[in-house]
């Protein structure tokens, strides 16, 4: 009966797994692979430092996703000789073998299943967060470190990259605002589920003993774009402010003023990049997050003027879409999804796919009903 029912589940995985295939086009992504293999063995690829970049990051960001699927076939292929060998052995070790095997398969097909959902016009672009501490004094800075270090640890996890670009630290704990970028195959798709206000309910370790305190701070998502003319930007509406960079308490971090603050005249956006160790670059940076923010803002005010055009007003995801709970109990809940995990300390530490991929499939739901 075991047996039976790991075979069923096999041929369900494997169905699943074919229509995943469908969707990703396998051809077309192995014929982005070799057309980017070719680019990156050019003999002048690193003439251009950044196009070079460019090209080898989205290289190996493809080569990873081919590699994933065919390494996932191939383990589907072993699974029915293995299942067919403890069959004929009638080995229960070998066959629960088989079924931890499948769990785990099982797990990734679910993982790549919510990916063929990221088919937003930006959602496989890198992705840019910003978070800033809200209401809560001292404790909402602190917040905010805590969540800039669950993304962090949330991106090591999954081998991503991430590079942080920008921190302003508060005076007595933890940051006003931090901007880190997260370089990933569809990390921008994954992580904009994440924007909104995130709260923080718990007993502060800053103010009287006993007292629960509750605290906020904002998750911005913005995917970064490349470099593009779509988005001009005239010299005579941005304001360039230059300055030392710092670290916690104020301490220098370099003797010169290589640090950069870009403030776009017309509409209020201020970036600050302060992680290369020139002006120049941090510049072109500050720039690069800039031209991605206002081409959001652009897209966002499209969409509003469309939605206003057609008579239709859907509901925003409202200002607090989770609540992190440490006192008088333990839970972390998000209020679109009604998604939740009871041990908030492994959600602090990166342990955020369940919140993504209920998030993910929430914000698909209306447009498929």
């Amino acid at each position: 009966m075991i047996e039976l029912d790991i075979a069923e589940r096999i041929a369900a995985a494997r169905s699943t797994f074919r229509d995943i295939k469908s969707v990703v086009d396998v051809e077309r992504l192995a014929a982005a692979v070799a057309e980017l293999s070719e680019q990156a063995s050019a003999p002048d690829l690193w003439d251009d430092t950044e196009k070079a970049q460019r090209i080898t990051s989205a290289l190996s960001h493809r080569q990873t996703e081919l590699r994933r699927i065919t390494e996932l076939e191939q383990r589907l292929d072993d699974l029915d000789v293995l299942l067919e060998m403890a069959k004929e052995a009638d080995d229960e070790d070998a066959t629960a073998e088989v079924a931890s095997e499948l769990d785990a398969i099982e797990k990734t097909l679910g993982d790549m299943e919510v990916q063929t959902l990221l088919d937003g016009e930006y959602d496989d672009r890198p992705a840019v967060v910003t978070i800033r501490s809200g209401a809560g004094g001292v404790d909402a800075a602190d917040f905010a470190e805590m969540l800039m270090r669950m993304y962090l640890r949330w991106a090591e996890k999954h081998g991503y990259g991430a590079t942080v670009m920008d921190t302003s630290y508060a005076e007595e704990a933890g940051i006003k605002s931090a901007t880190f970028q997260i370089d990933a195959p569809y990390a921008f798709g994954t992580l904009s589920v994440e924007a909104g206000t995130h709260r923080l309910v718990r007993m502060s370790p800053f103010g009287a003993a006993g007292k629960r305190q509750t605290s906020f701070a904002a998750v911005e998502v913005i995917p970064l774009m490349e470099e593009t003319a779509e988005i001009d930007i005239p010299e005579s509406d941005i304001r360039v402010d230059v300055f030392r960079s710092s670290g916690p308490g104020g301490q220098s971090v370099n003797t010169t003023d290589s640090a950069v603050r870009i403030t776009h005249l017309p509409t209020g956006t201020v970036v600050s990049m302060q992680n290369e160790k020139s002006q120049i670059q941090n510049r072109a940076a500050a720039m690069r997050v800039l031209q991605s923010r206002l081409l959001l803002i652009q897209k966002e005010q499209e969409a509003a003027t469309k939605k206003e055009l057609a008579g239709t007003i859907t509901a925003s995801w409202g200002d607090q879409m989770r609540s992190y709970v440490l006192a008088p109990y333990q839970m972390v809940k998000d209020l679109r999804t009604e998604y939740e995990e009871g041990n908030p300390s492994k959600v602090f530490d990166g342990d955020l796919d369940g919140f993504i991929a209920a998030g993910i499939k929430w914000r698909k739901r209306p447009q498929d009903d």
